[in-house]
């Protein structure tokens, strides 16, 4: 477990070369974090012959503790590490090289989430696969005292499109209604544009609203810049070995009415957030937006679109299940990984740890729709 010591693209670099190679691993999201609170730090793993076959930015996160004199901190690598996780002795080496990491550095936990595949298509369902791979690793991480975190930062379920067919197979993979609603949106007069910085104050206030309709938490306004701005910075022009983000908007007679924000990077697409206006609804711009999403990213070498999110549990009485049935009809299919697990080398603070944090992002989730409401001016 070496610190890496090179340029952030040849960091990008690296992390696109390798297995599971995750837009939330690149340099630019580790700076993001940086702003808020996070220290990154990133390492590698080398074969015998010094080649890269693992790498892992890690973000360390400082907590003043009451009663000890040394602060406290948490590690979490979100999706990753980035390696083959089927090679089991690079698996158990970088997995003991973490925890004695973590318990170098005093931690409460390290949290890793990297997309080991456990299975596609929903469970039960005639199309769905199991892969013994993930099942093993997840027994693997048990036997070695790691834990299914009660905190999923991350979806651990998500929905993938794949972009390699040609564009009248991909509307033929979609469900009848989705491919008469993208006819209805380009009937009605939708239209859909690429982004600028300019557009990023309205998108948020866009954001805004749809998070107030649908009831789900967001953070404020100078989050979102700084994740675009930094984002932006790059190009679609470097072979998706450096991630670069571009907003897509979709208009009906030059009034913003929804948009999606899409990231690139190692060969995937990622729908990170997605906005919508209450007006004109009914002319389905956000299926158009989709379409249009999944075009843009096929045009730019992408193989896979990833629709960042799926339930837990595939039900209706599941939050996402109604997102899942729009994202479902788009014709992608069903990806479920192993989720996020946390080694803690103090079962007692992460104990005490786990069961306040519930109780105060309540209060923060409550707090927030609070100030959500207050700045799009709802009461």
């Amino acid at each position: 477990m070496n610190p890496f010591t090179g340029t952030p693209s040849s960091w990008n670099e690296l992390v696109a070369s390798l297995p599971l190679a995750h837009l939330l691993q690149t340099w630019e999201w580790s700076q993001v974090k940086s702003k808020y609170g996070w220290q990154p730090l990133p390492f590698t793993w080398q074969d015998p012959s010094g080649k890269p076959v693992a790498a892992a930015m890690v973000l360390k996160r400082s907590l003043p503790v009451a009663g000890f004199a040394k602060k406290m901190c948490v590690l979490y690598v979100p999706k990753g590490p980035c390696m083959d996780w089927a090679d089991t002795d690079l698996r158990q080496r970088v997995l003991e090289d973490l925890c004695s990491f973590a318990k170098r550095q005093g931690a409460i936990f390290i949290k890793i989430d990297a997309d080991v595949l456990l299975g596609t298509g929903v469970p039960g369902a005639p199309d769905a696969v199991e892969v013994e791979g993930g099942q093993l690793v997840r027994s693997e991480l048990e036997a070695r005292g790691w834990r299914f975190s009660q905190d999923q930062i991350q979806f651990r379920n998500t929905v993938l499109i794949d972009l390699a067919p040609s564009q009248d197979e991909m509307l033929g993979r979609m469900k009848q209604k989705t491919r008469y609603n993208i006819r209805l949106a380009e009937k009605k007069g939708v239209k859909v544009r690429g982004g600028t910085v300019d557009d990023l104050p309205a998108m948020y206030r866009m954001y805004a609203e749809t998070s107030v309709r649908d009831g789900f938490l967001i953070r404020e306004e100078g989050y979102y810049q700084t994740v675009w701005r930094e984002f932006m910075k790059s190009s679609p022009l470097n072979g998706g070995l450096q991630p670069f983000t571009e907003p897509l908007i979709a208009e009906v007679e030059g009034e913003a009415v929804g948009a999606v924000s899409m990231f690139y990077f190692a060969g995937q697409a990622i729908y990170l957030f997605g906005m919508s206006r209450e007006s004109h609804r009914e002319k389905m711009p956000n299926y158009l937006l989709q379409w249009e999403a999944m075009r843009r990213a096929k045009a730019l070498g992408c193989m896979t679109y990833n629709l960042w999110g799926a339930p837990d549990e595939f039900n209706e009485s599941d939050g996402l299940w109604g997102v899942f049935r729009f994202k479902e009809g788009l014709g992608g299919v069903v990806s479920r990984t192993i989720g996020a697990w946390d080694f803690t080398p103090n079962p007692f603070l992460y104990k005490t740890y786990t069961e306040i944090l519930p109780r105060v992002m309540d209060i923060m989730r409550s707090r927030g729709k609070a100030k959500t409401k207050h700045s799009i001016g709802g009461v």
